[in-house]
């Protein structure tokens, strides 16, 4: 097994003879030769292993293992195969955990696994549903066609297909072809299930060649044609003689082939291009050996062999790659500004304080893949010099801690962290710090007091952390999701990172698709991708048949974005246009149930509750306009209150020492100039549209329906009704408090909610 071979040419040493002469080119041959044979040495003991499982022919049973899981009942599934596996008596049976999928609203999920066959993945698992898995598929071979996974019918296909447009798009309706020309040959089309995958970038030697991708399973075959003659030559050597069409078998990059191999025959995820995520829901978290067998600490190998911490800031450059914490500043850009202070005593640290309402990107990717994160910060503090990192995690989180806590003592004990650093002469370790759950935590500045021991404060900038940090040193603070790609760029390069994405928005974004949505869940999407990509194609469109209102991105900070603005591609620019910002990943879809003054007003009572107080226009002032929102929403407010809020508003963005009180009032300023009509509603009429603002909902008896059974009086906790039984009743509507009993227990719809 050879690894990094490119490095047999030494590429550091002709800078390392300009810069201190040509007595430490043998020093930097040993650095990089004691890095590459240790690192070898562990890649290959586990490479042996795992080969070696894979010759034993072992059936996997994985069972998601986050804290979504576990809250819908994983555990106890678990519990129920280890009794049964242990009941049968069998050797090749492996029960294995995962980190979340992202598939929420159908967890616990639990994926059974046959060499060689189609990897059948099962939702909504339950003990009863695990005896009958256990006991027709795992060992009587015939899956459970009804609980397969976002599988609408029990029908089983020979085969499912799906095809990418790595260039990003194609006249020609390929899935409409496939299947016509599948007739052509005499194949019932009916044994095989196509899907229309999303825009991958799926290998180097053809992501610039117009053309179709196409994964056919149980085969786990990629193929690239670019023709109807070469769809015709797939489908007649695949499908007709049943062999390899091995002149047109594409290459992809690992991550994408083992993902794509697992999770490639779900709609929801083969939409996706998972780079943040591409081992959640792949490997056990807490297994080390899994994240190396799958390139693992390939990228600070790299790194550490070619003993040059510029050339990783020049890489990071050109790859493009953005923080993902919300204001996108260029990760390459902060890097490079701590190395230009004197002051050697430097400092790296993750955010992972996630505090958004709806958001759970981070919590997710530490609870799945942590390792990920971890090397992502070393290879960050061998850029810029530092020794020592600091993991901030809410202590909300507590299964996210105890992955890492696990993760960083593996690390530690096999020499991937702390002194000398697989023989590199590279010291650097982690230390995590739990946040109490302030919002304000989430500010870089407020950040670092809490680490420090002292009240989560924001202070004024400059010095920014790069300059004046943790103790006054400088500091570099990523996201979670920030430090989960820079071993995607080590490894693949910063040209394969660029290439996806947009020109100012390069790679992929996490988000929390929640709200109004069928597929509640994490979603991965290459910058660029649509809104409508993601809420119809991916999160499977808007429940009960109603209709798209809004999305609300990036969280107390952000901003609703119209239905009418729903083809906007999701990247900084083009959402910070339409009105609101990228965030740390939260998406709130609104349907057009819900109240957009409430909606904002929602928003604002979470930032004015979260604000530290030290400055006056976010301590005062989001607490004016919450108070000018209550009166709207109490049906006693007045036209001149929209022009108190704007100006109110744009005071406070002016105004406010952070970001997070710079950004307070913008759910309320994007609402009024998406949806000011509906605000004039509020106080013009006195009537809320969707019914969610209490006080102006107005209750009201229908003679003509009304029997007079009395129940609605009886239930009225005031009371307001007034009526003699068998006699039509009264709603006094000055004593009438909008508690809505009466409309909840009367069985003749004759209480109207108006």
């Amino acid at each position: 097994m050879v690894i990094f071979a490119e490095f047999n040419q030494y590429p550091s040493v002709t800078s390392a003879k300009k810069k201190n002469g040509p007595g430490t080119i043998q020093k930097v041959k040993t650095i990089m030769e004691q890095v590459l044979i240790r690192y070898e040495k562990i890649a290959k003991r586990i490479q042996s292993e795992f080969l070696q499982q894979q010759k034993e022919n072992r059936i996997v049973i994985q069972i998601g293992s986050a804290t979504c899981e576990k809250a819908a009942g994983a555990d106890t599934v678990r519990e129920e195969f280890e009794k049964l596996v242990k009941a049968s008596g069998r050797q090749d049976i492996v029960l294995k955990q995962t980190g979340c999928t992202g598939r929420c609203s159908r967890e616990p999920i639990v994926g059974v696994f046959f060499p060689g066959q189609f990897p059948f993945k099962y939702e909504k698992v339950t003990v009863a549903k695990v005896q009958e898995i256990f006991e027709q598929h795992v060992q009587g071979g015939k899956p459970v066609l009804n609980l397969i996974l976002d599988k609408k019918t029990t029908k089983y296909y020979s085969h499912i297909v799906t095809l990418y447009y790595p260039d990003g798009g194609d006249t020609v309706k390929w899935d409409e072809v496939f299947i016509e020309r599948l007739k052509a040959k005499g194949i019932d089309p009916e044994t095989t299930r196509v899907f229309r995958g999303g825009h991958v970038n799926l290998s180097t030697e053809t992501s610039d060649k117009p053309g179709v991708g196409m994964v056919i399973f149980p085969e786990k075959t990629l193929y690239h044609f670019d023709s109807q003659e070469k769809l015709d030559q797939i489908i007649q050597c695949h499908f007709v003689n049943n062999k390899i069409c091995e002149e047109l078998v594409a290459k992809t990059d690992p991550m994408t082939e083992r993902f794509f191999s697992v999770y490639g025959d779900v709609a929801f995820f083969n939409r996706q291009t998972r780079l943040t995520l591409r081992n959640s829901g792949i490997i056990d978290p807490e297994n080390l050996d899994e994240y190396i067998y799958n390139h693992g600490y390939e990228g600070l190998t790299k790194v550490l062999a070619k003993n040059d911490p510029q050339d990783v800031i020049e890489q990071m450059l050109k790859s493009g790659l953005r923080g993902r914490g919300g204001a996108g500043y260029p990760t390459a850009r902060k890097w490079k500004d701590a190395t230009t202070s004197p002051d050697k005593h430097r400092y790296i640290v993750c955010n992972a304080d996630e505090g958004d309402p709806g958001a759970f990107m981070d919590r997710s990717a530490l609870e799945g893949d942590p390792f990920s994160v971890i090397e992502g910060m070393t290879i960050g503090a061998f850029a810029v010099g530092a020794h020592q990192g600091y993991m901030y995690i809410r202590a909300e989180y507590p299964l996210a801690i105890e992955r890492c806590e696990k993760a960083i003592a593996k690390a530690r004990e096999t020499g991937f962290l702390g002194k000398d650093i697989l023989g590199s002469g590279f010291d650097f370790d982690i230390e995590i710090r739990l946040g109490a759950g302030a919002f304000v935590c989430g500010e870089e500045t407020a950040l670092m007091r809490s680490i420090e021991g002292r009240r989560g404060q924001p202070r004024i900038r400059p010095p920014y952390p790069t300059q004046g940090g943790l103790w006054g040193h400088p500091t570099v603070i990523n996201n979670v999701e920030t430090l989960a790609n820079v071993p995607v760029v080590m490894v693949y390069g910063s040209d394969f990172f660029a290439r996806i994405g947009t020109e100012k928005s390069k790679g992929t974004k996490v988000f929390a698709l929640a709200g109004k949505i069928n597929n509640t869940g994490l979603v991965e999407v290459p910058m660029g991708t649509t809104l409508r990509e993601i809420i119809f194609d991916i999160g499977g469109g808007i429940p009960n048949g109603r209709a798209l209102k809004g999305i609300q991105t990036g969280g107390p900070s952000g901003g609703t974005i119209p239905a009418s603005a729903v083809d906007t591609p999701v990247d900084y620019d083009s959402l910070m246009q339409a009105g609101s910002i990228m965030g740390s990943g939260g998406m709130i879809i609104l349907d057009d149930s819900d109240c957009m003054v409430y909606t904002s007003k929602f928003f604002l009572e979470f930032t004015q509750d979260e604000s530290c107080g030290k400055c006056v226009p976010c301590r005062e002032g989001t607490l004016r306009m919450l108070e000018i929102l209550d009166r709207i929403t109490e049906g006693t407010g007045t036209m001149e209150d929209l022009d108190k809020l704007e100006r109110l508003g744009k005071l406070i963005q002016k105004t406010s020492l952070c970001g997070l009180g710079q950004t307070a009032p913008n759910p309320v300023l994007s609402a009024l100039k998406n949806f000011r009509e509906e605000f004039v509603e509020h106080i013009r009429d006195k009537h809320c549209p969707t019914q969610r603002c209490a006080k102006l909902i107005r209750y009201e008896i229908e003679a003509e329906k009304c029997t007079g059974c009395t129940l609605c009086a009886r239930r009225c906790p005031v009371p307001c009704i007034s009526g003699t039984a068998r006699k039509p009743h009264l709603i006094d509507q000055d004593r009438c408090i909008k508690c809505g009993e009466c409309f909840k227990v009367c069985k003749f719809d004759a209480v109207k909610k108006l």
